[in-house]
C-alpha cells in the first residue's frame, strides 16, 4: 500500500460506469486528486462533493466502495487526514446502501485497516480522535478492537481517549461498559467521564449512584460535545447533541418505572440550577422527555414552571409548553405577563409566549389576543386551528369577534396568512359569529378562498336574513369570477349545485394546480355530479409520470370517477397503474398509501388489485392501508387475518402508520387478535412511551394521545378474557 503515490491506478477504474448520488462517477477521480493538491479551497470544495455524492445524507453506493482505497491512502500519506478519516467512517457506518452490495463498503474500508491503523498514532490529537471513531465503525473486532485497546493504554489527550473508549464500547459493549466504571472518578477529565456515562447506557448496565452523580457533576454538559465541524454530520460519541436530553433519552427507551423516574430526576436538577446554561440544558431534556414519556408532561410541568425566571427563559419554554396544551395550565401564571405586554408594539417575545397561553389556557388569551390582533402573528396562528388539534375551535369570545371585525373591515390592509388565519377562527365559532357576516361579505371578493368557507359555517344556523345575505354574495361571487370555494360554499349553504358544477368543470378541463382539490369536491358530490365524468376522464388522460404529485392525482381522480359513475373497470384500471409506476418511485410510500385507501372504497369491485395490495404489505409504512383494503374486498378469507393483525400492530408500533393501524385492527375485528396482540395494543393504549414520535412537531402529542384513545376503544372490543 503505496504512501506516497496514494492515487496510482485511479484512472483504471471504471468510474464512468458506477453510481453515485448524481448518476455517474466520472468526477470522482478530479475530486480524489483535488483532495491531494495544495490548494486548500479546491480541496475543502472537493471534500464537501464527495460528502454529497459518495455519502450523500448518510446512504452510499457503487462509487462509494471504489473510492475507499483512494481516500484511505490519501488519509494516510497525510492529505487532510482528519477529514478523510471522517469520511471513511461515515460510509463504514452507513448501512443506507443504493446499488451496492449490503456492507460492501464497510468491508472496503475494514479491509485497509492496515493503513489507518497506524494513525491511532499519530502526533495530532484530532487525528487520533478521528480514527479512533472511524476504525471502530469498521465493526472489524478481530483487528480493530486489539488496536483501540492499547491505545486506550496509552492515549493522553482527554479527548481522543474519550472517542478511544466510544470506539471500545461499539465493539465491545461489555468491555466498554468494564473499563468505564473505571473512569467515573472524578479526577477524570469531563470528556473521558462523558463518554463513560454514555459507553455504560449502550452496554445496558444498571444506571449507578457514581453514574448519577458524574452526570449531575458534568453539567453544563453541553460544550463536551466534539468541536469537529458539524456539518459533516457525524455521529462522534461525544458529538451526541444536547447530551443531557441524550442520556434522559437512553434512560427512557429502558422502558421502566426505576430508569423513568431516575431521568426525571436529573431533568429536575438541571432545571433548579442556579446557572443559566444548566438550565437551558434541562429545558432541552424536558422536550426530548414530553416527546419520549407520556407521563413527562404533568411529571415535569412545575419544575418547568420553577424554571421560568427571567424573560429569556419563558420565551424558551413557550414553545414547549405550547405543545403541552391544557397539561401546561399551572404555567399559564408565567407566561400571561409577558403575552401581555406591548399590545400596541409588534413585539417577537410577547407574541411567542400568547401562543404558548393561546394553547394552556385558551380562555385567559382571548383579550390579550383582542388586543394585540394585527401584531401578533403566531398567536393568531395558534387561536386560528393551525397548532391546535383538528376537531377544537378556539372558545368564543366577543371582545376578539370585535377585533377580527375590524381587521376585516380592512381587506386591503391584510397579507401573508392573516385572512386564512381570522376566517379560520370565525367559522369555529360558526353562528356565534353571525356579526361578523357583513364584514366576511365584504371580504368575500379579496380573500374567495378563505372568506367563503367561513361565510358558509357561520350562516349555516343564523337568521333567514343573514343567510339570504350571505347567499346572495356567493353566488355574485362565484358568477363573477368563477370562484370554486365560492361555489362550493353556495352549495353548502343553499344547495345550488350548478355553479360548483360549472366551476368544477372548468378546473378538471384546465388541469389546474387545484386539480386534486377539484377531484376530491366532485366526488363528494357522488352520481350529483354525473355530469363531470366526460372531464374527469380527460383529467386523467392528462397526467402521466411516476412523481409523487401525478400519482396522488391520479388516485384523487380515479377515487371521484368511483364515487360519481360506480365505473369499476376504469377504476381498477387507474389504480393499478398507480401502483405499478409508484415502483419506480422510492418516495412513493405514502402514495400506495393513498391508492390503497381508495381501494377500501370499491369493496370487492376492487379485488383484481389483491396482488397490489399484498405486494404493499412489506412494507411498514404501507402495510396498515394494504390490510384495510384487502379486507374490504374481501380477500381475507385467503390470508391469515392473525398474520394481517400482526403487520397492522407492527406499523403501529413502528410509528409507520399509526393511525391506519387503527382503522386496519377495526376492519379486521378483536377476533383476529392473539393475547400476545391484545397486550402490545394495551401497550399502545397506556404504556409510557409514545407511539407517535414523528411529523410535525407542534402535533405530536396531541396526535399520540389521539391514538391512545383510539387503542383503548379497540380494547374494550376485545374478549374480557384476552384483556392483558
Amino acid at each position: 500500500m503505496d504512501l506516497v503515490h496514494p492515487l496510482d491506478g485511479l484512472d483504471a477504474r471504471p468510474w464512468s460506469s458506477l453510481s453515485h448520488a448524481y448518476g455517474s462517477a466520472e468526477d470522482v477521480p478530479d475530486l480524489l486528486r483535488a483532495l491531494t493538491g495544495a490548494a486548500g479551497d479546491a480541496a475543502d470544495e472537493a471534500l464537501s462533493e464527495l460528502y454529497g455524492s459518495v455519502l450523500h445524507q448518510g446512504t452510499v453506493y457503487a462509487a462509494s466502495a471504489e473510492a475507499v482505497p483512494f481516500l484511505a491512502g490519501i488519509a494516510a500519506a497525510g492529505h487532510r487526514t482528519a477529514d478523510v478519516l471522517a469520511l471513511l467512517g461515515g460510509m463504514a457506518e452507513s448501512e443506507d446502501e443504493d446499488g451496492v452490495a449490503p456492507g460492501a463498503v464497510r468491508a472496503a474500508v475494514a479491509d485497509r485497516l492496515p493503513l489507518l491503523l497506524p494513525l491511532l498514532a499519530s502526533p495530532e490529537p484530532e487525528i487520533r480522535r478521528t480514527a479512533a471513531w472511524a476504525v471502530s465503525h469498521t465493526r472489524a473486532t478481530a483487528i480493530a478492537l486489539p488496536a483501540l485497546r492499547a491505545r486506550w493504554d496509552e492515549e493522553p489527550e482527554p479527548s481522543a481517549r474519550a472517542e478511544v473508549l466510544a470506539g471500545i464500547a461499539r465493539l465491545d459493549p461489555q468491555g466498554g461498559a468494564a473499563a468505564a466504571a473505571a473512569v467515573l472518578d472524578p479526577s477524570q477529565p469531563a470528556e473521558v467521564r462523558m463518554a463513560a456515562v454514555f459507553a455504560s447506557l449502550d452496554a445496558g448496565a444498571p444506571w449507578t449512584e457514581p453514574m448519577h452523580t458524574t452526570m449531575l457533576s458534568l453539567l453544563p454538559a453541553d460544550p463536551l460535545r466534539s468541536d469537529l465541524d458539524l456539518d459533516l454530520d457525524l455521529d462522534l460519541d461525544l458529538e451526541r447533541g444536547e447530551p443531557l436530553a441524550a442520556v434522559v433519552e437512553a434512560l427512557l427507551g429502558r422502558g421502566r418505572r426505576t430508569e423513568r423516574n431516575v431521568a426525571f430526576e436529573l431533568v429536575d436538577a438541571a432545571l433548579h440550577d442556579g446557572r443559566a446554561e444548566v438550565r437551558a440544558e434541562g429545558l432541552w431534556a424536558a422536550d426530548r422527555a414530553c416527546m419520549l414519556s407520556r407521563s413527562a408532561p404533568r411529571r415535569l410541568v412545575w419544575n418547568l414552571r420553577a424554571a421560568a425566571v427571567d424573560e429569556e427563559s419563558v420565551v424558551a419554554m413557550s414553545s414547549l409548553l405550547g405543545r403541552l396544551g391544557s397539561v401546561a395550565a399551572p404555567a399559564a401564571d408565567i407566561l400571561a405577563p409577558l403575552a401581555g405586554r406591548n399590545p400596541d408594539h409588534d413585539d417577537a417575545p410577547a407574541d411567542r409566549a400568547l401562543a404558548a397561553l393561546v394553547l394552556v389556557a385558551p380562555a385567559q388569551s382571548a383579550p390579550l389576543l383582542a388586543a394585540g390582533l394585527g401584531r401578533r402573528p403566531r398567536a393568531l396562528d395558534a387561536a386560528s386551528g393551525f397548532r391546535s388539534p383538528e376537531d377544537s375551535a378556539f372558545p368564543y369570545s366577543g371582545e376578539l369577534l370585535d377585533a377580527v371585525r375590524d381587521r376585516l373591515a380592512r381587506p386591503e390592509a391584510l397579507s401573508g396568512n392573516e385572512p386564512r388565519q381570522l376566517t379560520n377562527l370565525l367559522a369555529g365559532w360558526g353562528a356565534e359569529a353571525a356579526p361578523a357576516l357583513p364584514e366576511l361579505c365584504a371580504a368575500l371578493p379579496h380573500f374567495p378562498g378563505q372568506a367563503a368557507p367561513a361565510i358558509a359555517s357561520v350562516a349555516a344556523d343564523c337568521a333567514p336574513t343573514d343567510r339570504a345575505r350571505a347567499v346572495t354574495s356567493l353566488r355574485a361571487v362565484a358568477a363573477e369570477q368563477g370562484s370554486l370555494p365560492a361555489a362550493k360554499a353556495l352549495h353548502d349553504l343553499d344547495g345550488e349545485i350548478a355553479p360548483l358544477l360549472h366551476c368544477l368543470e372548468q378546473d378538471l378541463r384546465r388541469g389546474a394546480g387545484q386539480l386534486r382539490e377539484a377531484a376530491r369536491m366532485a366526488g363528494a358530490l357522488g352520481p350529483r355530479a354525473a355530469a363531470l365524468a366526460p372531464a374527469l376522464r380527460e383529467a386523467l388522460s392528462g397526467t402521466d409520470g411516476d412523481s409523487t404529485p401525478a400519482l396522488d392525482t391520479d388516485t384523487a381522480l380515479a377515487e371521484a370517477l368511483w364515487r360519481v359513475t360506480g365505473d369499476a373497470d376504469a377504476v381498477v384500471a387507474v389504480l393499478d397503474s398507480v401502483f405499478a409506476r409508484a415502483e419506480q418511485n422510492p418516495w412513493s410510500s405514502w402514495s400506495v398509501v393513498r391508492a390503497a385507501r381508495a381501494t377500501v372504497l370499491l369493496g370487492p369491485a376492487g379485488r383484481p388489485l389483491a396482488a397490489r395490495l399484498k405486494a404493499a404489505l412489506d412494507d411498514p409504512a404501507q402495510a396498515a392501508a394494504a390490510v384495510l383494503a384487502l379486507t374490504a374486498v374481501g380477500e381475507t378469507a385467503s390470508l391469515d387475518r392473525t398474520a394481517l393483525a400482526e403487520l397492522a400492530l407492527r406499523s403501529a408500533e413502528s410509528d409507520a402508520d399509526p393511525e391506519g393501524a387503527c382503522d386496519a385492527l377495526e376492519a379486521l375485528g378483536p377476533d383476529a387478535l392473539t393475547g400476545d396482540h391484545v397486550r402490545r395494543l394495551a401497550a399502545l393504549a397506556d404504556g409510557d412511551a409514545r407511539v407517535v414520535r414523528s411529523g410535525v412537531e407542534d402535533r405530536v402529542i396531541r396526535q399520540d394521545e389521539a391514538l391512545r384513545n383510539r387503542a383503548r376503544v379497540l380494547l374494550t372490543a376485545c374478549p374480557a378474557s384476552a384483556a392483558p
